[in-house]
C-alpha cells in the first residue's frame, strides 16, 4: 500500500462521498476512484459499498480505517522531526569540560537550552582536559567544549566566556593565608598538589610555567586527577596548589585562596566548536549560549 492510496482512503472514508472527497484533496474525481479500486485489487477486497445513491464503508474498509489514519499520523510524526530538526529544534550535542568553575556554566548553558528547546538532549562528560577537548571536537566525539587556550588552534572557533586569574590555594592555618596577594617566589619551598601531566591540563601547564618564569621546579609531591581532589588533600595539609580563582571559590573554608602577584596574568575559558561543523541542534545551542554565556573582554 502506498501512502498516496492510503490518504486517498481516509478522505473518502471520513467523507462517504467521492466528489467531497476528492475536492479535499486537491485532485479530480476519476482519478481518485482509480486509486481506491487499484487499492482493493492489491487488498483483495471491497473497502466501499456503493449505491447509486450513497457510499459506505464495508466490513474491510471499517476494520482498515484507524490503521491507515495511524499510518498517516506516523508519516506526519517523521515529517515534523525531520523539519525539527532541520531547524535546530531537536538533537543531541555531546558537551565536554572539566574544573568546578567550568561546570557552573556548563549548567547554566544545559538549562537554558532545555527550557528554550527541550528536544535538543545533552550528552555531558565532566572531566575533559584542554588538549583532549580539542582533539575531541576536532575528531568530532565533542561538539562543544569549555577549554583554555593560549593560541586558537585550527579548525576551532570559539568566544571567552570566563576571565580567570591565578590564585594560589592552601590549608587555612599556612603561614601565607592572610595575606592580600603572594609572590611566586615565596611558593618555592612548599609541597605541591597538582593534576597529573596527562592528559594535559592548562591549570597545570600555569603553575608550572608560573613557577619556572620564577626561577624554581615545583616540588610536586602527589598527583590528583580534578580539582575536587586537589581540595581535599590542600585541607588535608598536604601541600599548596597553584590554582584559578573561579575553581578555588568552590573551596570549603578549610582552604585560604590568595592571589598571586602576577597582574598580567590571565587565562580566558573558551566556549569552543569546530569551525566548520554543521549541525542545526549546536547552532541553536550556541544561540541559547549568546545570552546565557556573554563574550567577556
Amino acid at each position: 500500500m502506498e501512502l498516496q492510496q492510503i490518504r486517498a482512503f481516509v478522505a473518502v472514508a471520513e467523507e462517504l462521498h467521492f466528489g467531497r472527497a476528492a475536492e479535499r484533496l486537491g485532485m479530480a474525481q476519476p482519478p481518485l476512484s482509480r486509486t481506491i479500486r487499484a487499492l482493493e485489487a492489491e487488498l483483495g477486497a471491497s473497502l466501499f459499498q456503493r449505491t447509486t445513491r450513497s457510499v459506505s464503508l464495508s466490513p474491510a474498509g471499517s476494520a482498515l480505517l484507524e490503521p491507515a489514519k495511524h499510518m498517516l499520523a506516523t508519516q506526519q510524526a517523521a515529517i515534523e522531526s525531520v523539519h525539527r530538526s532541520s531547524s535546530g529544534q531537536v538533537g543531541h550535542v555531546r558537551f565536554g569540560y572539566s574544573h568546578p568553575s567550568s561546570r557552573e556554566l556548563a549548567a547554566a548553558l544545559v538549562a537554558a537550552s532545555h527550557e528554550r528547546n527541550p528536544g535538543i538532549v545533552f550528552q555531558l562528560e565532566s572531566t575533559v582536559y584542554a588538549d583532549e577537548g580539542l582533539e575531541r571536537i576536532i575528531d568530532g566525539s565533542l561538539d562543544l567544549a569549555l577549554v583554555r587556550w593560549r593560541q586558537r588552534p585550527p579548525l576551532i572557533a570559539g568566544r571567552p566566556v570566563a576571565i580567570e586569574r591565578p590564585c594560589v590555594a592552601m590549608p587555612s592555618s599556612h603561614r601565607l593565608a592572610g595575606r592580600k596577594t603572594v609572590n611566586v617566589e615565596e611558593l618555592a619551598d612548599q609541597p605541591f598538589v597538582l593534576l597529573p601531566a596527562r592528559p594535559n591540563s592548562n591549570l597545570r601547564e600555569t603553575a608550572m610555567r608560573l613557577c619556572l618564569d620564577a626561577g624554581f621546579n615545583p616540588r610536586v609531591i602527589q598527583e590528583a586527577p580534578d580539582s575536587q581532589s586537589i581540595s581535599a588533600l590542600v585541607a588535608a595539609g598536604m601541600g599548596v596548589t597553584i590554582t584559578f580563582d573561579s575553581v578555588a571559590a568552590g573551596y570549603d573554608s578549610r582552604i585560604s585562596a590568595v592571589p598571586l602577584n602576577a597582574p598580567d596574568e590571565m587565562t580566558q575559558l573558551y566556549l569552543a566548536h569546530r569551525l566548520d561543523h554543521q549541525d542545526a541542534a549546536l547552532d541553536t545551542v550556541l544561540d541559547v549560549a549568546e545570552a546565557v554565556l556573554p563574550t567577556v573582554r
